[in-house]
């Protein structure tokens, strides 16, 4: 058997594991090999850069050291067979989540850990924000989208009454980008009112964005976004 020779002296550096990895998570991992992998992926992820960390297939097959520790973990079996198995264990148990995406002609297999940014990162790929990146980090993993309903509680304020299927038809009723952009424009413009983004939305519905676009950059004040039902209800001081 061979000996642990002792944890060094002096600064070193550090990983941090949450606590429920302890407490939750290992008293049910019952595959040695398992553990390893998982115990190899905090360690990995930790020297990434980024807010959506991500391992690939080569960020374990060429690691010796977790191959030379997958050989002891099962003896019989290849060590890239246990890490296969391994990897399959630890995703059907949710510890690790995993995407796979197709980028020109190769397919790539990410792995996350299930924590806030694993789940968001998991997310963003399957609303396909995601776009490909370099050799070396092959996928830049886009944030989520905020919601119509985010939307409206960081620019207006809290959803009050029937505000909420408002906003639902809304969602329905036009595009994203239509929307995310009527409510900057509503920022830009001090018009904090749905009324105002309803108005703008509606306008691009009815004639077309890209001429109301062209259109408004003519003005500054914002008024010329201001049409539609909702405009006899809209009080606009561009100086408030």
């Amino acid at each position: 058997m061979r000996k642990f020779k002792g944890f060094k002296p002096g600064p070193v550096p550090q990983i941090k594991m949450p606590e429920s990895f302890f407490t939750e998570l290992v008293p049910l991992i019952d595959d040695l090999a398992e553990l390893q992998v998982t115990l190899y992926c905090f360690w990995a992820l930790y020297q990434k850069e980024g807010d959506f960390r991500y391992l690939r297939r080569g960020d374990f097959t060429e690691n010796e050291t977790l191959l030379q520790s997958l050989s002891l973990a099962d003896p019989l079996a290849s060590p890239l067979v246990t890490l296969d198995t391994a990897l399959k264990k630890a995703i059907k148990r949710a510890s690790l989540l995993t995407a796979e995406l197709k980028i020109g002609n190769n397919t790539e297999q990410l792995y996350f850990l299930n924590t806030v940014m694993g789940r968001r990162a998991i997310a963003s790929i399957e609303q396909g924000a995601w776009r490909p990146g370099d050799s070396h980090n092959p996928v830049e993993i886009l944030p989520p989208r905020p919601t119509i309903y985010q939307l409206y509680e960081d620019i207006i304020g809290t959803i009050k009454g029937t505000m909420v299927d408002a906003l639902k038809d809304a969602e329905r009723e036009f595009p994203y980008p239509w929307i995310e952009e009527a409510f900057q424009l509503a920022v830009e413009h001090n018009a904090r009112k749905w009324s105002y983004v309803y108005a703008i939305l509606e306008r691009w519905d009815r004639e077309g964005r890209d001429r109301g676009l062209a259109r408004g950059h003519s003005q500054t004040d914002g008024k010329e976004y201001i049409s539609g039902k909702y405009a006899a209800y809209i009080k606009y001081k561009p100086d408030e």
